[in-house]
């Protein structure tokens, strides 16, 4: 996969991250504001973690589509339970796995939106943040600030609650059978971001929801730089430096 040469000839680059556990499913979009209009320049499947760190050097901000940190309290559980040092709940009753199950940013985004992000502490969704963890580390290791606050090269960002910001549909598109969904969505995107220019790449995000979310991805990676993104605030920047937070759209008027 190749993201462009000659970088000179633009202006600014963001990408967008759908990250899957296994490279086969994990979907990136590239796209381009060159003097105010915004450009898909590259879509691909099949992305290796040679290729996601590559392009985060290359990145002026990235939307990577996957939790970034696990719950504090989940943390803290595991090292007490391993060092047989837990103390005996109240109660492990449904409010107190929540509270190990939940990142601060997964409430957030539910009081925000109604929309309730996958638990990364109990779900299969670890399996691509454990991907993600490597892909961190190995950024880290070659100078990229990847603060989780998103304050860094690299923001968390959840397409379905993006989508509802923007006011666009964003249930019931993901799977083969959805191109007809995923038609109308390309489509409305257009509704929000009037200079927006796919350049025939919405095929591929019609036929594929992993590119579709990676556009989403890149897209609110672009609104971040436009100050048009809600992050976290004072209170909650010291815990979303450690578990990771979700950028989410600034609410459509």
């Amino acid at each position: 996969m190749h993201l462009g040469t000659a970088a000179t000839l633009w202006n600014t680059m963001y990408l967008g991250i759908d990250l899957a556990a296994n490279p086969e499913q994990t979907g990136m979009a590239v796209l381009r504001d060159i003097d105010g209009v915004l450009m898909v320049t590259t879509t691909a499947v099949g992305v290796s973690d040679t290729h996601i760190v590559d392009a985060v050097h290359q990145a002026d901000g990235t939307g990577v589509d996957v939790p970034i940190g696990w719950p504090i309290r989940f943390v803290e559980l595991l090292e007490d339970h391993a060092a047989h040092r837990l103390p005996p709940p109240e109660s492990t009753d449904v409010d107190w796995r929540r509270s190990v199950a939940l990142r601060a940013t997964d409430i957030a985004v539910h009081r925000r939106t109604g929309i309730a992000p996958m638990s990364v502490a109990a779900n299969l969704i670890a399996y691509p943040a454990f991907r993600w963890a490597g892909i961190e580390a190995t950024l880290r290791n070659e100078g990229i600030d990847t603060s989780r606050d998103g304050s860094g090269a690299v923001a968390e960002v959840y397409p379905a609650a993006a989508l509802y910001r923007w006011g666009l549909p964003h249930r019931g598109y993901k799977g083969a059978q959805q191109t007809a969904v995923r038609h109308h969505m390309v489509e409305a995107i257009a509704t929000v971001f009037p200079e927006f220019d796919w350049q025939g790449f919405e095929a591929s995000a019609i036929a594929d929801d992993n590119v579709l979310d990676a556009v989403l991805a890149a897209l609110v990676a672009y609104q971040i730089a436009q100050g048009n993104c809600e992050g976290s605030d004072e209170d909650e920047r010291k815990v979303a430096c450690v578990e990771g937070w979700i950028w989410l759209p600034k609410p459509s008027n």
